[in-house]
């Protein structure tokens, strides 16, 4: 659990990690006091992790880590949590996850891309495996961005190898130098925002303090995720509004949600 003191009505933030903390221990170490420094009084931001974790960069990872991503959006609702962050930046499941719940939920790729649609005008993303790369062109056009987001450049990591930089200096600045590598020549064609595509990469670039390269701010979207669904929050006590239950997030009925979290069976 992390915490912060009282302050404003308090709030608490269930964050899905893909990686559980047997397998990414350093990172978990490192994120904890992140989302603590990020978050306002008031605010409990709990990390959960996915085992198996997300340790191969393919489609079907994904899918599978997103099933049991929109079962935890379910129980986070059911034990209270007043919002959902999926700390994983190819989002698969999102839009379902939405359509389950009346809590915010609050994607990492999707809600980065937005902010830095704010920073700047075309925006670049450094992936760390190439086998991301059409995964997020799907990304890219489902929020409707193919005009802003300049280029998909890619590191050649899975997502198990990237961990191996946390606690280790020299491959933290292997890893940067590499991103800065692919980085580059996106800025050198006229992009002006630089994403790293992972949650990992981020943390990890989140010691270097105004990150840049050649003028591009390397912009960490974790602190955007939970300030996104902090105001998410907020405003639904607000308003009392949240997600269309017309279109993508039309409500699904509550049978089918529990057909959903237990089916299917023994396959």
């Amino acid at each position: 659990m992390h915490a912060r003191g009282s302050g404003r009505k308090p709030m608490k933030l269930w964050y899905q990690s893909y990686v559980d903390y047997e397998n990414g221990a350093e990172y978990w170490d490192m994120l904890g006091p992140h989302l603590d420094a990020v978050s306002e009084v008031g605010t409990q931001v709990d990390i959960r992790g996915i085992t198996p974790f997300d340790s191969y960069a393919h489609p079907l990872v994904e899918f599978r880590c997103a099933r049991e991503m929109i079962c935890n959006a379910i129980r986070a609702e059911r034990e209270g949590y007043d919002a959902f962050i999926v700390g994983h930046f190819q989002d698969a499941g999102l839009y379902e996850a939405r359509s389950v719940v009346d809590i915010p939920v609050i994607g990492l790729g999707e809600a980065t891309m937005l902010w830095c649609c704010q920073m700047g005008q075309r925006l670049g993303i450094v992936t760390i495996n190439p086998r991301f790369i059409p995964w997020f062109h799907h990304q890219i056009g489902k929020y409707g961005l193919r005009e802003r987001v300049s280029g998909v450049h890619a590191m050649t990591f899975e997502p198990g190898q990237i961990l191996g930089a946390y606690g280790d200096t020299d491959k933290a600045a292997e890893v940067k130098r590499l991103f800065e590598e692919q980085g580059r020549p996106l800025v050198a064609a006229g992009t002006d925002v630089l994403i790293p595509g992972g949650g990992i990469p981020m943390l990890l670039f989140s010691q270097f303090h105004d990150h840049q390269i050649d003028g591009a701010p390397v912009v960490n979207g974790i602190p955007i995720a939970v300030k996104m669904a902090e105001m998410a929050v907020n405003l639904k006590r607000l308003t009392g509004q949240g997600v269309s239950r017309v279109g993508d997030y039309t409500k699904a009925p509550e049978h089918i949600i529990e057909e959903f979290m237990t089916h299917p069976k023994g396959l």
